[in-house]
């Protein structure tokens, strides 16, 4: 059995840029607010020409570049993304026909903000028993066209973006060393867009009650969202042999600044040792971590031999941890 680890990295997002001075001109709200609670100045906004599965696109191709590797050569596609180009079919069926992967199934997975960590673990496991060698996990999300702008404790947090991991075959030392995800669906309310699915379709009521956008208990969710990751991260380092003392970096969902500050306390992690980009980039739900990798990876953050610890929580509720070794 081979390990499975992640030989490529990319990320893409929209040009368009909405301030906190933006936000300041459209919903009752300031840039102090926003600072102080969530620790986001500005976040990516696609246009309205523009759709999910071109982000992800431009994420998977770069990835593929750096693996060194053609589209063909990969056997399956998972988009991570909780805003499909469409409900039929899939996203992951539209990116895998613009890549010209002609030799791979292309599927979504719906895990909200832990999705990408899903989508590692799901085929971590295909690879190491030899049912595929090569996968392409990605997480895409077009938040903005299902956020609230009425609503400030939504609006000012959501950003878009893509980020996608080209999987393949390593050294028994190196890659995905342990890995899980959990949900408990007893907590969907917690964060939640109920219209447009077969229970309450799409309706003028659904539409006046605005059940199309996404709807947030901020306070309730904060104490299960920091517990969750934190107990996760450090079940999934005594699985992997190691303790938070050994990891080099710690790459969580980029949620809110203060989750962040608080699971890294729990963790017991300094704060150099854990990255964020939520300032510039908001909260793009499962593309989050994949794009902070990626970055990571870029500014000689993550090198050969670095241990990195991946934790997420997101809508469902969902959470996850994840422990590389690169």
């Amino acid at each position: 059995m081979a390990n499975a680890g992640i030989i490529g990295m990319g990320h893409s997002y929209p040009e368009g840029i909405l301030t906190n001075a933006d936000l300041e001109k459209i919903v009752e709200t300031s840039d102090e607010w926003i600072t102080t609670r969530t620790g986001i100045k500005q976040r990516h906004k696609a246009a309205e020409n523009e759709y999910t599965s071109q982000f992800a696109v431009k994420a998977g191709r770069q990835a593929l570049e750096r693996a060194g590797l053609e589209p063909t050569d990969i056997e399956i596609i998972v988009c991570a993304t909780t805003t499909p180009d469409q409900i039929l079919p899939s996203t992951g069926a539209l990116i895998q026909a613009e890549l010209g992967a002609t030799n791979a199934a292309g599927m979504d997975l719906f895990a909200a903000c832990t999705g990408f960590l899903y989508g590692l673990t799901m085929v971590e496991s295909m690879i190491r028993t030899g049912a595929i060698k090569h996968a392409l996990v990605i997480g895409a999300e077009v938040l903005t066209k299902y956020v609230d702008y009425t609503d400030r404790g939504t609006c000012v947090i959501f950003g878009d973006g893509a980020g996608a991991a080209v999987l393949g075959p390593v050294a028994e030392d190196k890659g995905i060393l342990a890995t899980k995800i959990m949900s408990d669906g007893r907590y969907e309310e917690q964060l939640c867009a109920r219209g447009g699915g077969t229970k309450l379709g799409t309706t003028h009521e659904t539409i006046d009650n605005r059940d199309h956008f996404f709807k947030m208990k901020g306070n309730e969710i904060f104490k299960i969202a920091v517990r969750s990751m934190a107990d996760i991260s450090n079940e999934m380092l005594a699985k992997a042999g190691y303790t938070v003392d050994n990891v080099d970096l710690v790459i969580p969902h980029q949620a809110n600044q203060r989750i962040t500050d608080a699971v890294a306390s729990r963790l017991g992690v300094p704060e150099e040792k854990v990255y964020s980009n939520i300032a510039m980039l908001g909260n793009t739900s499962s593309a989050s971590i994949p794009i902070a990798l990626d970055e990571c990876i870029q500014a000689g953050k993550v090198k050969e031999g670095s241990l990195v610890l991946m934790t997420a929580f997101g809508g469902g509720i969902t959470w996850g941890a994840t422990v590389v070794r690169f």
